[in-house]
């Protein structure tokens, strides 16, 4: 196994803890302490690691498409205990994708302001730098994405009509069955906005570097 993917894995790891255990602090903050009952309000990947989301589904991404990308287990929690019903829910969902932008703009501000101008881009803190970047940029998109049950389907609902729930919920039941014909058949469609971005934050064109 080569080394760039070790690293790039632990760096996904790295994010996709911090992307589920904001969604957990956020349902805390809300009221509900599910997440803290079971013990995932924790930064110890262990709790966190998904054997397909986490292990196999990167190691294929990277396979067939020479990007990483994965997730984690979901942190759980019961939206009937967020003081917040109407957009309790949307809340914690957007906390994670939130979690990651928030890492991208860290980085990459980083990147543009200390690294870049010093020319120590292609340094190893300035590898690891981008791909923390890119990593999070993409979760974050792949996230806020509509599709049950990523992240954006619940922060699309509260929007919606209270019926719109129902159907959320029967999509739901596909589980990522519903979520890997979308990466197979439409990521692609998505995936451009992951070097408009990181040029946007951190002013490097993503083919330069």
């Amino acid at each position: 196994m080569e080394p760039q993917f070790l690293f790039a894995l632990l760096v996904l790891l790295f994010s996709v803890v911090i992307h589920e255990v904001s969604h957990g602090f956020a349902a805390l903050f809300l009221g509900d302490r599910t997440a803290e009952y079971e013990g995932r309000l924790t930064l110890n990947p262990i709790k966190h690691i998904d054997p397909i989301g986490t292990i196999v589904f990167p190691f294929i991404s990277m396979l067939i498409g020479g990007f990483i990308f994965g997730w984690a287990k979901p942190v759980p929690y019961n939206p009937y205990n967020l003081r917040n019903r109407r957009w309790g829910e949307a809340i914690v969902a957007f906390a994670g994708p939130l979690s990651n932008i928030i890492l991208a703009l860290i980085f990459g501000l980083f990147m543009r302001f200390y690294l870049l101008p010093q020319g120590m881009a292609l340094d190893p803190i300035g590898i690891i730098c981008m791909t923390i970047v890119i990593v999070n940029i993409a979760l974050a998109i792949f996230n806020l994405v509509p599709v049950p049950p990523l992240d954006g389907s619940k922060i699309l609902t509260a929007f919606l009509p209270a019926n719109a729930l129902k159907a959320r919920q029967a999509i739901e039941r596909l589980g990522f069955f519903g979520v890997l014909i979308f990466i197979f058949l439409f990521w692609r469609f998505f995936a451009p906005v992951i070097p408009w971005a990181f040029t946007l934050i951190t002013g490097a064109s993503f083919g330069s570097l």
